[in-house]
């Protein structure tokens, strides 16, 4: 069976890296990105996998958009097997009381709204179709970990997470699997804009990364072979474990990697 996979805010970073990997297994995949600008780039990269791949631009923020992204989604490939729910914004690092006008709307309305959105609609096509996937990213804060100037990010990403078993609780009579998707600690624009303001703290930060982060490449193929066979019926995907990162500090002082230079 050849799927068809969309994928929320994947014009970069482990949307993109995703994409990519779904493709290569000949899979159909629709490259979402906020604008037709950003959309039609990364499209423009894909462009090797022929009719494939399609690109749609929608605000993954809201109903009206996760809805256009649904009927074009079934227009250009007919149904939706698996959808990621990976469209997400971080803020500037700084203490709550601190952010600018704004930004705590704008990380809520994306990170909450939008998945919760990005999870009904898509839900209720694959109840008529007989079954799906449905996969919401989860990041910073969904296991509990706090890091300053990022509670709001972090936030959102714990309501996320209950959000997500919540619903596969009460659809848990369904066909459609409803889980989650741990990247761990990758290198993207996001992750890098918190380590670049040559502060000490930020220093401190980069060795943390160099320590547990990971490249696009590796989890990207981890994520999608783990979605492709899941079989659960709320499937938890997880890249960076607690017994792989205990094993990354024990390692530390004998493996050098450096994603900032």
């Amino acid at each position: 069976m050849q799927y068809t996979v969309v994928i929320t805010g994947s014009s970069r970073g482990i949307g993109f890296g995703l994409a990519k990997r779904f493709l290569e297994r000949q899979c159909n995949v629709v490259i979402n990105g906020s604008n037709p600008e950003s959309t039609g780039r990364a499209v423009e990269q894909l462009a090797g996998f022929g009719a494939l791949v399609a690109g749609v631009s929608a605000d993954a923020a809201t109903r009206e958009g996760i809805l256009f992204l649904c009927e074009e989604a079934r227009r250009h490939f007919g149904r939706i097997d698996i959808w990621i729910n990976n469209a997400g914004i971080s803020h500037d690092k700084r203490n709550v009381w601190e952010l600018k006008h704004g930004e705590i709307e704008r990380v809520i309305d994306t990170n909450i709204r939008g998945a919760i959105y990005g999870t009904i609609l898509p839900f209720r096509e694959m109840q008529k179709q007989g079954g799906g996937r449905i996969f919401n990213m989860e990041g910073l804060g969904s296991d509990g970990f706090m890091l300053d100037g990022l509670t709001v990010y972090g936030t959102s990403k714990s309501a996320l997470t209950y959000f997500t078993r919540s619903f596969a609780h009460e659809a848990r009579e369904s066909r459609v699997q409803v889980g989650t998707i741990s990247p761990g600690m990758v290198v993207t624009d996001m992750l890098l804009r918190t380590v670049n303001d040559g502060s000490p703290e930020s220093m401190k930060n980069r060795k943390f990364f160099n320590i547990v982060a990971d490249d696009v490449e590796t989890v990207s193929a981890f994520l999608c072979e783990r979605m492709l066979s899941s079989n659960a019926r709320s499937p938890r995907i997880r890249w960076l474990t607690k017994s792989k990162m205990i094993g990354r500090f024990l390692l530390s002082p004998f493996r050098k990697r450096d994603f900032f230079s």
